[in-house]
């Protein structure tokens, strides 16, 4: 149990605070939500932590604060940290052309159409650059938020995301094969921009991704939780995932593919599973200016550049899948900054909070302002497409993602002092 001493001393109001875990609850009861797990901090205090539901329906498992979860593309800002670590030591660089350790992406082609025909290309323009993969603007894709023929050929050729038998050179020749949605710098468009940064960093490093990630970030944040790979002994307090069975009226499990051992396709845009308490380590991390613990990752001054936006104007007119996502957040490296909470789907409270969400609903939130961080998961499947994030939180099966913006309104609404601004459907 938290004392509630310790909530007032953190400028929170204990009861109002309280409400947030009896409104998620609600979710659950409702069959709009598995289970949920939150874990709010302030001044690196815990000021509210909640396991509420099921980690498994059928089986009558509940969910844990050790529960894990794949957390999908939250695996992204730690992808993210590695590179700027090897920037900071003057083994990349932001301008470097990637093509120097990823020969697969040299010379790349371009389609002309992003939803054309795959043979009508131009050659691309310049190369990509690190940058451009921590940007996404790499103009690599993702098959699901793809149109017209490049979505089939990034689905024969890749296969699912987050899991395949290639090994990464496989991965990055078949990659290769394929041309890209726009030229290099041109726009963010969401892809496997950091998957390759992620290989890419090994190829740097001369070892696995998961090797240099479990070296130089997980063991010395104490994630003891977060791997790529889960062993049999542990599978036991992994969420199950659920998707809403619209012909049953209710929740229905799906049972995605796990390997038996450690793989080699190690996925740095999306293959982590972890705990609460693992990401709690590395958001105050961040929020520390890259300390925690007596440990530094990086320098203050790099965390800066990390969360400063690097869209241009024209850029932030693009829609991300339909939604007008930039006009309120900004994007850095390797995560988004909010610049205003108001209608915006991805962040809450103060601008400058940095975050970067999972496609199975989990997300967190880094508030530098405040001091705050937190993290909410929960493993809940909606359909995602180029132009699904407008509608994603409507209709019953997505019922259950309108609890994020439920925990994120609660638990400002409990900060003394510091209303959250409601949004403008609300007022």
């Amino acid at each position: 149990m938290i004392d509630d001493d310790v909530r007032r001393a953190q400028g929170f109001d204990p009861d109002r605070l309280a409400e947030v875990g009896s409104t998620l609850r609600g979710f659950v009861d409702r069959g709009e939500l598995a289970g949920v797990v939150t874990l709010t901090s302030r001044g690196g205090e815990i000021v509210q932590s909640e396991a509420l539901g099921w980690r498994d329906i059928e089986a009558k498992a509940p969910m844990r604060p050790d529960t894990l979860f794949r957390i999908a593309s939250m695996t992204k800002p730690i992808t993210s940290v590695a590179a700027l670590m090897l920037i900071e030591e003057g083994r990349l660089a932001l301008e470097d052309p990637i093509a120097r350790w990823i020969p697969e992406l040299a010379d790349p082609l371009v389609l002309r159409d992003a939803a054309g025909p795959l043979r009508d290309t131009t050659p691309a323009r310049r190369p990509i650059t690190v940058e451009d993969l921590l940007t996404h603007r790499a103009g690599l894709a993702y098959a699901f938020f793809s149109e017209g023929p490049l979505k089939q050929a990034y689905e024969r050729a890749l296969g699912d995301p987050a899991m395949t038998r290639l090994t990464p050179d496989e991965w990055l020749a078949a990659l290769g094969g394929l041309p890209l949605a726009y030229q290099p710098g041109e726009r963010f468009h969401y892809g496997h921009s950091t998957d390759v940064l992620g290989f890419l960093i090994g190829r740097v490093e001369g070892k696995p991704l998961a090797e240099v990630l479990r070296e130089r970030i997980f063991a010395p944040l104490g994630m003891r939780d977060t791997d790529f790979w889960l062993p049999r002994d542990k599978r036991g307090r992994l969420a199950s995932l659920y998707a809403y069975d619209e012909a049953a009226g209710r929740l229905a499990k799906v049972e995605p593919e796990m390997y038996d051992e450690p793989p080699a396709y190690t996925p740095g845009g999306g293959g982590l599973i972890s705990t609460a308490s693992d990401y709690h380590r590395f958001a105050r991390m961040l929020l520390g200016g890259a300390a925690l613990g007596g440990v530094r990752l990086l320098r203050p001054e790099t965390v800066r550049l990390m969360r400063t936006n690097r869209l241009t104007e024209v850029q932030r007119e693009v829609p991300f899948a339909g939604m007008p996502l930039w006009r309120s957040n900004g994007f850095g490296l390797g995560v988004s900054i909010a610049e205003d909470p108001v209608d915006n789907p991805y962040a809450c409270g103060a601008p400058g909070s940095m975050t970067w969400p999972g496609i199975f609903g989990t997300w967190w939130q880094a508030d530098p302002v405040n001091d705050l961080v937190m993290i909410y998961l929960i493993q809940h499947q909606v359909p995602v497409s180029a132009g699904s994030g407008a509608t994603i939180a409507t209709g019953v099966g997505a019922a259950g993602r309108r609890a994020l913006p439920a925990y994120q309104r609660g638990v400002y609404a409990a900060l003394k002092g510091e209303p959250l601004r409601q949004r403008s459907e609300e007022r």
